[in-house]
């Protein structure tokens, strides 16, 4: 285990990085359940493509998991620059820490940290979206394949195998985007009776997602029978525009955020598909610490996304929003016996 003693220029190091830190997260240092920064802690670098809503839930499962296991994190955002990603971790690489987490921009991303960071023995891992190199630690990964079929499949099933669809996908080149783009065409093609009219990026964004979403609908008028989002936000903000325009379509989603859940709940989803960022992020933290300290570990689990439903959206709505602090309070526990069963999306304690 890389573990720094307290010294001056380490302190300074950590002051640093978190007072330079460029996006919209929480720059702060989360130190252990004592409140201290003692030696007996592990640093943990922490990039994020940008502070989205599962990105902010995933946050809330991180500090917890931290606070109880002694975990110190580092946390910035890179407002979807890869850049600015780059920069970050070259900071973290510099400070020294004892492993660095990433949720990239882009998967063809941070090849130089990746190759800096091994050269110096700090396990590097990539979670919730992919990096494309063979020199990473460790990967926490949703199959997003199988949450763009799922999805697909209940828009096919809504519309009977015959329509038209608007698809509105992740930051182009991200590996979630991808891969959800490539399980939404697998589907389509068992359903030559679905056309897509038009399909672009909207960035994991809302607001991006209702301008998108105003400018289909004056293009395409009264033919829209279908909208797939890649995620939930965007879900969300196509779910805006259609109401402002006084026009109700089918809308199909990926992440289970509340909103989302909500959506669900009243009708205006048809569905969504679970990836609960309070338990895959800190799932990720959770392998990236053990491996710093040489713990056995599963180092490349897979998250698969449980389908949401009018008919079980109340099920998961306890553990995102209604009954969300009593799912914190037991999160790392949780995290402990899902890495030792291999079932990392699973959100019940045993006993």
């Amino acid at each position: 285990m890389r573990i720094k003693s307290a010294v001056a220029a380490a302190a300074v190091s950590v002051a640093m990085l978190a007072t330079s830190a460029c996006g919209a997260g929480d720059t702060s240092v989360n130190t252990s359940a004592t409140g201290a920064a003692d030696t007996g802690s592990v640093r943990v670098g922490i990039s994020v493509y940008d502070m989205s809503s599962f990105i902010t839930a995933g946050k809330a499962g991180i500090d917890a998991y931290a606070k109880t296991n002694n975990i110190e994190v580092l946390w910035n955002s890179a407002n979807l620059d890869v850049a600015t990603q780059a920069n970050q971790v070259d900071q973290f690489i510099n400070a020294g820490v004892d492993a660095i987490m990433v949720v990239p921009v882009q998967a063809d991303s941070l090849g130089p940290q990746v190759a800096a960071a091994k050269g110096k023995n700090i396990p590097f891992l990539a979670v919730n979206a992919g990096l494309a190199s063979a020199d990473l630690a460790g990967t926490v990964l949703p199959d997003d394949v199988k949450a763009g079929e799922q999805e697909m499949q209940m828009m096919a099933d809504k519309l009977g195998g015959k329509g038209n669809i608007v698809v509105l996908q992740g930051p182009l080149g991200q590996s979630g985007e991808l891969d959800r783009t490539k399980g939404i065409e697998n589907v389509l093609a068992k359903n030559p009776g679905i056309k897509i009219l038009a399909k672009d990026t909207a960035n994991w964004k809302r607001d991006e997602a209702v301008n998108k979403m105003k400018n289909w609908l004056s293009s395409f008028g009264g033919k829209i029978d279908g909208i797939v989002a890649e995620n939930d936000d965007m879900g969300l903000g196509a779910l805006q525009a259609t109401r402002e325009a006084g026009v109700k379509i089918p809308i199909v989603g990926v992440d289970g955020i509340e909103d989302g859940l909500n959506a669900v709940k009243s009708g205006d989803f048809i569905g969504t598909n679970l990836q609960h960022g309070t338990v895959e992020l800190a799932t990720g933290l959770a392998v990236a610490a053990k491996i710093a300290k040489g713990e056995e570990v599963n180092k490349n689990p897979v998250y698969l996304m449980p389908q949401v439903t009018p008919e079980n959206v109340d099920t998961y709505m306890e553990h995102v929003v209604t009954k969300k602090d009593e799912f914190l309070a037991q999160l790392p526990a949780l995290i402990e016996a899902n890495l030792k069963t291999g079932d990392i999306a699973n959100e019940e304690l045993a006993g």
